[in-house]
């Protein structure tokens, strides 16, 4: 969990204790103050080495030349070294390495830097890998280094005009602040059919850095810390926090946690096309009752148990194609159909937001899509209202004077990025 600073202002009032200066007598003094020459600066600044620095991106056809005329540089023996040493031909392996290097006056290199994410894929989330060339004399040398990634707090605000992702854009925050903003509200706001233009939000969130540069690769967003989002003229607020004996995770205010039983819905924030209701069955070519949610998504894309249970049916229901059903106490169960292919078995044993299958098109379908049923004593339920009544976690008396602690830091920074319209670093 990221510490933030406090921080604090205090204005002061002193009172006069000096005669009043208009009464004082005035004198004007005036000096003739000489400068050096242009030229004898400019001479100046030439006995200076200079050295520049460039930055780019590596692209997937790169050659040493193309990459080092991108960079400005003009040196042979540099080409040389990066086609022959071991080290410096990861550079042309894969795109999208963060490039800086720093050149002499005449071109020559003097220093290459590179980062890109970790080679170790179980770090890829939490270092990356700095690649490192430098002039040595006539000769080059290069250095591997695996190192942490730094968090970079940083806060940005926005209004919704069309949709939220177009309001992120806006406020020129990653889509990922978007998704996570949709995840933590899910169970307070339906965003597909809530939202109003009008609405606002305020968000402070961790911005990951490779020597202080923001990342390239990936989705460049951390956890989003704090947030409040006005719906319809309500105020929510979310803040994360790591409790000494709860699940880390986003708490309103009060300290209660935003998480429940049950989610909202069993895709990461995705299209719904079609609501719980009745509609116009695109096969049958009659409207009859809709009694679940279709959530229209590219085939393959993970789909998740909304809650702890135990899965019922994992096989083939006529027109639901696939299809994945878990039993959730002995009240309520949910359905998953169509699906490209299921991850479970009869019996299996799993967790809230785990993977069960992917979005398919099996059975009675036209497109790629997951139809998702939710049922409370064999009754169909609207899943967003089941998910907003369920169950919510409490925080114990030992943790709230931490968490109060935590949460007025974070409300002073949702403060400050309430003035901002830019996801500009603090």
């Amino acid at each position: 969990m990221a510490v933030l600073s406090g921080f604090g202002i205090t204005a002061f009032g002193i009172a006069p204790l000096a005669p009043d200066a208009a009464k004082l007598p005035q004198r004007l003094v005036t000096q003739v103050v000489s400068t050096e020459g242009v030229a004898a600066q400019v001479e100046a600044l030439a006995a200076q080495p200079l050295s520049l620095w460039r930055g780019d991106v590596s692209r997937p056809n790169d050659s040493p030349q193309a990459l080092l005329r991108r960079l400005g540089v003009v040196d042979v023996a540099a080409s040389a070294f990066l086609r022959s040493d071991a080290t410096a031909r990861k550079l042309f392996a894969g795109r999208g390495k963060m490039l800086q290097a720093r050149t002499a006056q005449d071109g020559s290199l003097l220093e290459l830097v590179a980062r890109y994410p970790a080679e170790n894929s179980e770090q890829a989330k939490t270092h990356f890998t700095r690649l490192s060339l430098a002039r040595d004399g006539h000769r080059f040398t290069s250095r591997l280094e695996t190192v942490a990634l730094a968090a970079q707090v940083r806060m940005g605000s926005g209004s919704i005009r069309s949709s939220l992702f177009a309001a992120t854009d806006e406020a020129r925050l990653p889509d990922a602040v978007a998704s996570q903003l949709a995840e933590i509200f899910a169970t307070d706001i339906d965003f597909h059919r809530e939202l109003r233009k009008g609405d606002s939000f305020s968000v402070v969130y961790e911005a990951p850095t490779a020597d202080g540069e923001p990342i390239t690769w990936g989705d460049g967003t951390g956890r989003v810390l704090g947030a409040e989002f006005i719906n319809k003229g309500k105020v929510h607020h979310a803040l994360w926090f790591s409790g000494s004996s709860e699940r880390a995770g986003y708490f309103e205010l009060n300290g209660r946690s935003k998480r429940r039983a049950f989610l909202a819905s069993p895709m990461e924030f995705s299209r719904v096309t079609s609501g719980f209701a009745a509609r116009f069955h695109p096969i049958l070519q009659k409207w009859r009752a809709h009694l679940g949610v279709d959530y229209g998504a590219p085939a393959g894309t993970a789909v998740r148990t909304v809650g702890d249970g135990v899965v019922e049916f994992a096989g083939w229901q006529n027109g639901y194609g696939k299809v994945v059903e878990i039993k959730h106490g002995s009240e309520r169960s949910t359905l998953y159909a169509h699906l490209s292919a299921m991850n479970v078995a009869v019996g299996q044993r799993v967790e809230q937001g785990q993977t069960i299958g992917g979005v398919g098109t099996t059975g009675w379908s036209t497109g790629p899509h997951l139809h998702f049923e939710f049922r409370v004593k064999g009754e169909h339920q609207d899943p967003l209202l089941v998910a907003q009544a369920s169950e919510a976690l409490q925080l114990d008396a030992s943790a709230r004077e931490r968490f109060a602690t935590v949460a007025k830091l974070l409300q002073a920074k949702l403060g400050i990025a309430q003035t901002l319209g830019s996801g500009r670093p603090e």
